[in-house]
């Protein structure tokens, strides 16, 4: 048993003194004012600090197989690092190939993660449409713990799916309660500034933001509104970058759709100007898409998250070393794209956020956890202090500072882009399952620790089509 002790509590609904004491079976088993410490049961130290429910990545790509390699992060390094940064449960993407079917593709992926150190769970890609899927979409919902599945509009001739394959997803996913997650942008556009590009010459990673400019996001972000709409189905929108995608979701919004916005912290710190300069092998660590865009696209992501329209925050978190960004050299389509992350995603959003007035500690908690939880259907045993919940909990330190650097993180990458930032704003302790994980910079990650998350359907109105 675990008593946390003399903490401030804080949660997407308001903040409080208390006391909390973990289960023997990982479950919060009292939450009060004051607790009597239980005899033979250990303390943790919480006071100055704020108590907060253990954050929730909801878009992760550990040891991923792309681009002619696989990400280096596995799913023992990145979840590890993940608890060392305060998050302490993540959703991560089965990609199925053409040959395997989605329900085999499901158990490949929890072989994988059977290493992971932090709870975990899946979204699964559909990336084309025939009657086995159909099927396959009903097994993984009702038997295999699945209620998302992932759809890239990019990716021409690789994960690309069709408009007609996406509508048929979208349909079948909301009749077995399921919600559709999209990477918004327009592929078909994408592939044609690249070859146009590649023909004037232009192969360094300086021509990757302007190979998919702010309108592809924008275009492709109303298509699949336009066709959510069309079935009156929810939507989820990934990796938001633009005022264009914001626009988009929030005029859904007002119109009563049911569409969910994503954002990543580094869209709201880093701008075009990272593919500058002569520095061929730094411009191209932070290739990944959508790309960074110009400065004025962050003030919308801002407003978009302040406002609610936005409702979660998540890393993409998918890592590359400096041999494998190197495979592109000569033509910055081979680059391979992504950036690491999962370690820095709560503090850059407290310093950035938080710390400047932005967002609120009650906001910063809903969009770091509460609210993935709810939109994923696995609250409140995620994403809550609540009797009975999971004793997934981080002690903030929001005074303290630290300096971001691939010295010193745990990322299993070479690089950081955050690296030399100093951020206010510190996971102090991290409790995974009422295990104390992280202590000031002890990292007690046990491999293979995590434990699966079977995330039920969510029942749902389907709305009548707009």
């Amino acid at each position: 048993m675990l008593h946390v002790k003399g903490g401030t509590l804080v949660t997407a609904e308001g903040s409080k003194r208390a006391d909390i004491l973990c289960g023997p079976d990982g479950k919060i088993a009292h939450v009060a004012s004051t607790i009597e410490t239980p005899t033979g049961c250990d303390v943790v130290d919480a006071a100055g600090l704020l108590v907060m429910p253990g954050g929730i990545d909801p878009h992760t790509h550990m040891e991923m197989p792309f681009m002619g390699t696989i990400a280096s992060d596995d799913f023992y390094t990145g979840t590890a690092a993940g608890l060392a940064g305060g998050t302490t449960s993540i959703i991560d993407f089965v990609i199925p190939d053409s040959r395997t079917s989605l329900v085999d593709a499901w158990k490949a992926w929890r072989q994988k993660a059977q290493k992971s150190a932090a709870d975990y769970g899946f979204h699964v890609a559909i990336t084309h449409w025939n009657d086995q899927i159909y099927h396959d979409m009903k097994t993984l919902v009702e038997q295999c713990g699945v209620n998302s599945f992932k759809h890239f509009m990019a990716y021409k001739n690789a994960l690309m799916v069709e408009d007609e394959a996406f509508l048929h997803s979208m349909r079948r996913a909301a009749e077995l309660g399921a919600i559709c997650t999209v990477h918004a942008e327009n592929g078909d556009a994408v592939a044609y500034l690249q070859q146009d590009l590649l023909s004037e010459g232009r192969t360094g990673p300086e021509a990757h933001p302007v190979s998919r400019p702010p309108a592809v996001e924008g275009e492709a972000a109303h298509r699949a509104i336009t066709l959510a709409g069309l079935l009156g189905v929810p939507i989820y929108i990934v990796h938001v970058s633009t005022q264009e995608g914001v626009k988009a979701i929030s005029e859904a919004r007002l119109r009563g759709q049911e569409v969910y916005g994503e954002v990543l912290p580094q869209h709201l710190v880093f701008d075009e100007s990272v593919y500058e300069g002569s520095d061929w092998l730094k411009a191209a660590q932070y290739v990944m898409s959508p790309p960074f865009r110009p400065k004025h696209h962050q003030a919308a992501l801002w407003g978009g998250m302040m406002s609610g329209q936005l409702q979660t925050t998540a890393t993409d978190h998918c890592c590359f070393c400096a041999p494998q960004k190197e495979m592109g050299k000569t033509d910055f389509t081979r680059i391979p794209n992504g950036t690491p992350g999962i370690e820095d995603r709560m503090s850059v959003l407290w310093h950035y956020g938080v710390k400047t007035g932005k967002l609120s500690p009650e906001q910063f908690v809903a969009l770091t956890s509460t609210n993935t939880a709810q939109i994923f259907n696995i609250y409140p045993q995620k994403g809550s202090l609540e009797i009975g919940a999971d004793a997934d909990i981080v002690l903030w330190d929001p005074d303290a500072e630290r300096t971001i650097s691939a010295k010193t993180h745990h990322q299993n990458v070479d690089y950081n882009i955050y690296e030399g930032m100093t951020v206010t704003g510190v996971a102090k302790k991290t409790i995974s399952k009422g295990h104390l994980v992280w202590n000031e910079g002890d990292l007690r990650a046990v491999r293979g620790a995590g434990q699966y998350i079977a995330r039920q359907p969510k029942s749902r109105n389907i709305r009548k089509p707009l």
